[in-house]
């Protein structure tokens, strides 16, 4: 049997959100939920203790649903084992992980060496579930920093919100944008996808176009309207500078030849512009219509002379028709009166993925706007959500397309 890292993959490539999908990275939710508590969930950017057994029920049916159309899943902590199976990786991640600021100087050298005696499957464990000050061996940094931590502090942070794979790095055509994420609790994230991009043999030849160090941006903000056409929110978690350098960098490297800069409300509900609108078709969009009608864009375009030329503002769906060559968007609103569209909005019922023109998964919670969405022809594919949602994200959320066939 071929080995998993010898395995012969078609070249990472995404340039729509609708393209047939062939490969996909998602995250099984592990131990890292079980470190939520009434304290610290706020913190972590959960809503609720989530009940973690149902939880991974529910992402084993979401994965059975997507091999069950032919696409290749592959799990984060599978391809973060492969990656630290480098010693460079191995060496790099066991930095990482390590807060010199926090911790001191003293009890983060003797972290960082408890971490690099660890097999690549426990540091993995660590890296995502994180460590408390009780679980680091006793031999191990007897610090005034150790002595006044409570034993369930954390000298290591879990990173429950890695369930959300969409958030830390999106494709957009052969080159991994890596997010630069703005929440204090999801800052280490961004370090693990880079050693996956860097170290796993699936992703060594592939091109960065943006880094975890420059302005913010995350991928929930971003869709790939068509070949050469993004859409960017600007709201809670990318800001202008970011949205503007990430359309920069895409210019650059020829993957754009238009980018539409979308403000949208900086609260929880909408934290992402795929909280609110996301493609279900080559020319159909399921959106909240409470933003229909106001939703703006400001669209980016290459400028010779002053590297980029900023328009608008302009309505978002005229824009975005425009930049896609089409004479409009079909819109599938979501639910049938404001406190119904309100409700499925907040659970994620804009957040579908799309794995192919017209054929989407989605939330079943959702009713009304699954039955609006199957009225406009698309086949709805319903999984469920009531514990993968208590970090406020759907389908969309937990998934980072790797390829996407050619529409």
């Amino acid at each position: 049997m071929t080995a998993p890292d010898l395995e012969v993959h078609e070249q990472p490539r995404v340039e729509s959100e609708v393209g047939p999908l062939r490969a996909v990275l998602l995250h099984r939710p592990g131990d890292e939920l079980k470190r939520l508590t009434p304290r610290n969930n706020d913190q972590l950017l959960f809503d609720s203790i989530p009940w973690v057994d149902r939880a991974q029920e529910e992402h084993d049916a979401f994965s059975e649903t997507l091999r069950s159309r032919d696409v290749d899943v592959l799990l984060l902590v599978d391809a973060l084992v492969a990656a630290l199976g480098d010693e460079r990786a191995h060496a790099a991640a066991a930095d990482t992980a390590v807060d010199r600021r926090r911790v001191g100087h003293e009890l983060a050298d003797a972290l960082s060496s408890h971490l690099s005696t660890l097999t690549p499957t426990g540091l993995a464990d660590v890296l995502m579930a994180g460590m408390t000050f009780e679980e680091l061996p006793a031999a191990e940094g007897a610090s005034l920093v150790r002595k006044m931590h409570h034993p369930h502090d954390f000298v290591v942070d879990p990173l429950p919100n890695l369930l959300f794979t969409r958030d830390s790095s999106v494709w957009i055509g052969n080159r991994v944008a890596i997010a630069s994420l703005a929440m204090p609790a999801r800052n280490r994230e961004t370090a693990l996808l880079d050693l996956i991009y860097a170290y796993h043999p699936r992703f060594r030849s592939a091109g960065r176009a943006y880094g975890a160090h420059s302005a913010p941006v995350e991928g929930g903000d971003v869709l790939l309207l068509a070949p050469g056409v993004m859409a960017i929110g600007v709201g809670e978690r990318t800001s202008p500078a970011g949205a503007e350098s990430l359309a920069r960098s895409a210019f650059a490297d020829g993957l754009a030849h238009t980018v539409l800069a979308v403000p949208i409300a900086q609260d929880r509900a909408t934290m992402h512009l795929d909280t609110v609108c996301t493609m279900v078709d080559r020319d159909a969009v399921v959106m909240y219509p409470a933003v229909r009608d106001t939703l703006v864009a400001y669209p980016l375009q290459p400028d010779d002379a002053k590297g980029v030329r900023v328009a608008g503002p302009v309505p978002f769906l005229e824009a975005a028709a425009t930049a896609m060559g089409i004479d409009r968007l079909r819109v599938i609103d979501t639910g049938l009166d404001p406190v119904t569209a309100e409700r499925e909005q907040w659970d994620d019922g804009n957040n579908t993925l799309a794995v192919g023109p017209g054929v989407v998964v989605a939330y079943e919670r959702n009713v009304e706007t699954n039955e609006r969405l199957e009225e406009a022809g698309i086949e709805v594919l319903r999984i469920r959500g009531s514990e993968l949602g208590s970090g406020r994200g759907g389908p969309r959320c937990m998934s980072c397309p790797i390829v996407r066939a050619q529409l």
